[in-house]
């Protein structure tokens, strides 16, 4: 409990996991969505991952991260509030029309 609190108690983490939320992403769109460097994404989405919060998968040279089914299953209660409240975050919306801009872009296949 203590390393997915800790995982949560970070704005950058909360940006990540709130897009996500919506499907799973490889890292370049993780960074260019959020505006992160590699390090810094890498960084945080460890964080994430040794949280049990967030699994990840590589496809040849690409990570992709996705919400831990094992989260979900073993915390319902926060990832229903997660997803209620995620939203309300300041960036939120700028995050969003990010997110749709680099699904636009096929970053992984270029």
């Amino acid at each position: 409990m203590v390393d997915i609190l800790k995982g949560l108690a970070d704005e950058t983490r909360l940006r990540i996991l709130s897009q996500v939320m919506k499907a799973e992403m490889c890292v370049c769109e993780i960074e260019q969505c959020l505006g992160l460097t590699q390090s810094n994404a890498s960084r945080h989405l460890n964080v994430l991952k040794k949280a049990g919060i967030l699994d990840s998968y590589k496809n040849a040279q690409w990570t992709y991260y996705k919400i831990s089914e094992n989260f979900i299953n073993e915390n319902k209660e926060l990832y229903d509030y997660l997803k209620i409240k995620i939203n309300t975050l300041p960036c939120y919306a700028d995050d969003c029309t990010k997110y749709e801009n680099c699904k636009l872009q096929d970053l992984c296949n270029k």
